[in-house]
């Protein structure tokens, strides 16, 4: 479900996301996607983000929507935070790069430029499948040429109160410093797309 209806800007950001972007936990108007959207407005900035996260998605289930989402919505930018399921549910690396190239090439098509998330689960999962995990976001990234975005919950992980009971999910407090912290990647992103 798209949950940000786009109401200024020229340029539509579309963020195919989890839990992690869909306010898991908390209200819609607490998460860092609506505290984004509401610093992008108050600076006029030409770009709004159009939110289709869905807690508990996977790439397989971002794949399955997301040519229906484009053929609806009028999308200058695709943002991919996915594969933090997957992992979670030891699905084959293999796979999981797949989908997201598969996500990848239904954007290109349309002439939508993509970036893509990098994504880290726990260490539970043994360093060999965390290791071949981790490579799939960046030899994605490197196979098409597109920005590779730093996974924004391992910069708050560590700090106290950041994170929710789960241990997995951060928490309300920690929203606005990751909505600070994609605003820099997606500037410096939107910068080298005009230039």
């Amino acid at each position: 479900m798209i949950t940000v209806s786009k109401a200024w800007g020229t340029n539509s950001i579309l963020l195919l996301g989890d839990s992690v972007s869909a306010s898991y936990g908390m209200q819609p108007n607490e998460g860092w996607v609506h505290i984004l959207n509401e610093k992008l407005r108050l600076k006029n900035s030409p770009y709004s983000i159009v939110n289709a996260s869905v807690s508990g998605e996977t790439t397989s289930g971002g794949l399955s929507r997301l040519s229906a989402i484009l053929d609806k919505e009028k999308i200058d930018y695709l943002l991919i935070e996915l594969g933090g399921n997957d992992g979670l549910r030891g699905l084959p690396p293999k796979t999981i790069k797949n989908n997201l190239l598969q996500m990848i090439a239904i954007a290109e098509k349309r002439n939508i430029p993509v970036s893509l998330f990098g994504i880290k689960i726990p260490p539970n999962y043994g360093p060999r499948y965390n290791k071949m995990f981790e490579a799939v976001f960046t030899s994605v990234a490197e196979e098409k040429h597109i920005p590779l975005l730093p996974f924004f919950v391992e910069d708050i992980i560590l700090k106290p109160g950041m994170m929710q009971d789960d241990g997995i999910h951060p928490s309300a407090k920690a929203q606005p410093l990751i909505a600070n912290l994609v605003e820099e990647e997606l500037a410096k992103i939107m910068k080298t797309a005009e230039d």
